[in-house]
């Protein structure tokens, strides 16, 4: 399954599985690795990185170059590149080596490796693959989501239809740590179930259709998302705006205002900080409550 970005070269998407799963070997390498042996250090927003973020940048940034030299590479573990550069991309790859350090150095098993290409501000392709089970999601924009377990045959993937007005519907956030403002948002849902999840698996929880709904109406990056989007939205569903947040992760204007204009998440913006936003997965009528 390939995706021609230039008239001169295509990116084969199965190449970029590949990558994805190399770059699990050398985590789950350190993640099987006494806990002292990781290298455990804290950048300047106090978020942790380790040895296994370390590692699997060094493959995925080395493989991605291998494979499109000509597209530029913006990843959570790189020295962040200038908008001013930025802004003028055509295609871009957005990385997170590994998503959920904190759910690593608890050891739940609960981190994905995410690689998207962007075109623009928009995610086309998408692979995000689980270390500890083997598990791979794909998606390339018109062609399709997929996921592969270890020893099965890849299957495509198709959200579930969300009705908003329905009752249990399967919310992916926490029961007991939410913020006001998720509050605010299942308290319009009547009866609704929750699931927990880390990392980008909860975007997939939707995709798979175990999940209908996942507001995420605090802060997270665009290399969290980018990938997970992709496959959201080739599985029928949809990652929209749900207001904007200041660099301290403060929401700026009323999220039903801004959910209401159903505007989908956007990429390689100045600021790495996405919006809150809400994952829904096929609509059946109007997604809004």
């Amino acid at each position: 399954m390939s995706l021609r970005v230039e008239l001169s070269h295509t990116v084969n998407c199965q190449d970029v599985v590949k990558i994805a799963r190399d770059a699990c070997h050398v985590i789950l390498r350190v993640y099987h690795s006494k806990a002292e042996s990781w290298n455990v250090e804290h950048k300047a927003d106090d978020s942790p990185l380790t040895r296994a973020d370390k590692d699997a940048n060094a493959v995925i940034c080395d493989g991605l170059a291998r494979i499109a030299p000509h597209i530029p590479i913006v990843s959570e573990e790189n020295q962040q590149v200038a908008y001013e550069t930025r802004k003028g991309y055509q295609y871009s790859w957005c990385v997170d080596p590994l998503d959920g350090t904190k759910e690593f150095l608890k050891r739940n098993g609960q981190f994905t490796v995410n690689i998207a290409l962007l075109h623009g501000s928009h995610p086309v392709l998408g692979v995000v693959a689980v270390p500890v089970d083997g598990t791979v999601y794909w998606a390339v924009k018109g062609k399709g989501a997929f996921v592969q377990r270890r020893g099965q045959e890849a299957q495509r993937l198709q959200c579930a239809e969300v009705d908003m007005s329905r009752s249990g519907l399967v919310v992916v956030a926490s029961a007991s740590h939410l913020t006001p403002e998720t509050q605010e948002f299942v308290a319009q849902l009547q009866a609704p179930t929750f699931q927990q999840m880390g990392s980008s698996l909860k975007l997939l929880m939707v995709a798979e259709g175990v999940a209908h709904v996942y507001p995420r109406l605090a802060p997270t990056c665009e290399w969290d998302t980018a990938a997970a989007h992709a496959v959201v939205e080739e599985a029928g569903g949809c990652v929209l705006q749900a207001g904007s947040c200041d660099s301290k992760g403060k929401l700026l204007e009323d999220w039903k205002a801004a959910l209401a204009k159903q505007i989908s998440v956007q990429y390689n913006k100045e600021s790495a900080l996405n919006p809150y936003f809400v994952v829904y997965g096929r609509k059946s009528q109007s997604i809004l409550a």
